[in-house]
């Protein structure tokens, strides 16, 4: 696991409380990305992961506690400044990618653009780019439905990444991977993340995706436990 060089909070999470009806999901998670930084956070099934995951990109609202953006709180944003965020300035990638069936592989990259208000010849020359950057060139009028696994996940990268967002959010990008395609997607998220400084917020069980970042946190019912080396052994 390499060392990150960045030390400005991009993205400050404090005393995070969310319930999912009787269940507290997180109990005062806090948590800091730094810019250009690849954290990971790790735990088991039920531990908040990807709710902290979602308050901390503006899908949800937590209970209590705040998120700090820059200069913004995000549990206080209206709706529509999320939204603009979630378009220009946040990348999110899921489990299951969530492309958008009907849509080809190069017009599912060039949607954030063209919502953006980019032209579609520009649109989609630069989703053309991020496809190509991503290994998945000459797929471009494939569907959802006629791609691999490993070839969907990578074009939901592509999706995320294809606005120059500052922060990506991915939620358990390879859980639904064999191995070889988790190590080549999280290859090039990797190696895109770094080479453009977008930070990470990476989401996942597996302590293979967990040692490309800089740096790895533990949770454990909704609440930060364990950091580094000791995250890890919480898990194990």
């Amino acid at each position: 696991m390499s060392t990150s060089t960045a030390t400005t909070p991009l993205l400050v999470a404090r005393d995070l409380v969310k319930a999912h009806g009787a269940t507290k999901a997180l109990r005062g998670a806090r948590l800091e990305l730094a810019a250009g930084e690849i954290l990971a956070v790790t735990g088991p099934s039920g531990s908040g992961k990807s709710t902290l995951l979602h308050c901390m990109a503006g899908i949800v609202r937590p209970d209590a506690g705040e998120v700090r953006y820059g200069g913004e709180r995000l549990d206080r944003l209206p709706e529509a400044r999320l939204s603009e965020l979630r378009r220009t300035e946040f990348g999110v990638v899921f489990q299951f990618g969530q492309l958008i069936p009907e849509l080809t592989a190069l017009d599912n990259v060039a949607l954030p653009l063209l919502l953006a208000g980019r032209g579609r010849r520009e649109a989609r020359a630069a989703g053309t780019e991020w496809l190509e950057r991503f290994g998945v060139r000459g797929q471009e009028e494939l569907r959802p439905g006629e791609m691999s696994g490993g070839q969907a996940q990578r074009v939901a990268l592509a999706r995320a990444l294809v606005t120059g967002p500052r922060v990506v959010f991915a939620d358990e990008p390879t859980g639904a991977l064999d191995s070889l395609a988790g190590e080549q997607v999280m290859t090039a998220l990797a190696h895109t993340a770094r080479e453009a400084g977008t930070a990470v917020l990476l989401i996942t069980h597996d302590a293979r995706v967990a040692a490309y970042a800089d740096r790895e946190v533990s949770l454990s019912d909704g609440t930060v436990v364990a950091e580094g080396a000791d995250a890890s052994a919480v898990i194990r």
